[in-house]
């Protein structure tokens, strides 16, 4: 649980430098850099925080897009933004504890629930697709808490 705190706390020292570098707006070219801090803003170069950053982690039972995440969520919004061509799929995810029904209709209120904060941010919701795949995609295997906690997500994935 600890080193999901750290990397939780590394995304948003990495979100919070690039928010506070974006006074110039990007001209909307994929592979637009950020030359303050040397980061390429483009979800589909494996290097970029965009592509390495893309899910949002839920407690147990909830929908609620936590604090935490809202520079994660921002970093997006502020490409989506300004590239209003991409498109994105949310994809909602549950950990492997209740019926494969409500793990489906959670798993949409997660993705449904990033997806209303990049349109609060400025996201045209035309380029947001938010779909839930429940348990049937879990990214940790086990029955652990940690486990758990790892599936428990929505991911953002950008679409070609």
């Amino acid at each position: 649980m600890s080193s999901r705190i750290a990397k939780t706390l590394a995304i948003a020292a990495i979100a919070a430098s690039l928010a506070a570098c974006s006074s110039t707006p990007l001209d909307g070219s994929a592979g637009a850099g950020d030359s303050a801090s040397g980061a390429t803003m483009d979800p589909f170069n494996p290097n970029s925080p965009l592509a390495q950053q893309r899910s949002v982690y839920f407690a147990f039972d909830s929908y609620a897009v936590e604090p935490q995440y809202q520079p994660l969520v921002q970093m997006h919004a502020q490409y989506l933004a300004a590239n209003s061509q991409q498109r994105v799929r949310i994809e909602g995810n549950t950990d492997a504890r209740g019926s494969a029904e409500y793990n489906l209709a959670l798993g949409q209120r997660r993705s449904v629930a990033v997806g209303n904060q990049l349109v609060q941010q400025g996201v045209n919701g035309n380029q947001i697709e938010a779909v839930s795949f429940g348990k049937e995609r879990p990214k940790a295997s086990g029955n652990t808490e940690e486990a758990y906690a790892e599936n428990r997500r929505a991911d953002i994935n950008y679409l070609r």
